[in-house]
């Protein structure tokens, strides 16, 4: 059911890491770190100018990846890793997409579970990546039931 996906993305989203969604980020993750949100602290630094802190990245929006359906509960997240080729800066604007890279199944001993693997990237204007993410959903036997109808 998923592993048709395999090697399908999403199209190509433009994102703006914006001032205020960034200073709202930082508060919300506890991290207050002048170079986030105060202006001179960021012209002084070696980016000459804000970054955002490196999980801001979860808020932008990939788009949809077609025919590909998970439902809004019962999957648990596994893993998530990232990968930065240098810092996100204030007011850049981002193309971020997603793709499916894996899907494999286990058995254990809460029963059968899915696994599957998405990539997603950021990239500049230029088409450069500026940072990647790989994460892993887990996808449980109830949740796979009542996917494929049993």
């Amino acid at each position: 059911m998923f592993r048709e996906h395999i090697g399908k993305k999403s199209k190509k989203v433009k994102n703006t890491v914006e001032r205020g969604a960034v200073k709202k980020f930082a508060e919300s993750i506890g991290d207050l770190h002048p170079i986030y949100f105060d202006e001179e602290t960021g012209r002084n630094s070696r980016y000459k100018q804000n970054i955002a802190p490196t999980t801001f990245s979860r808020v932008f929006d990939y788009g949809t990846i077609e025919g590909l359906s998970l439902p809004n509960k019962g999957l648990i997240h596994g893993e998530q890793t990232y990968h930065f080729e240098r810092p996100l800066l204030v007011g850049e604007e981002i193309y971020c997409y997603t793709q499916v890279t894996d899907y494999f199944e286990k058995s254990g001993t809460q029963g059968d579970m899915g696994f599957l693997i998405l990539e997603s990237f950021g990239e500049d204007l230029s088409g450069k990546v500026i940072f990647s993410t790989k994460s892993t959903v887990i996808i449980t036997e109830a949740v796979r039931k009542v996917l494929i109808g049993i």
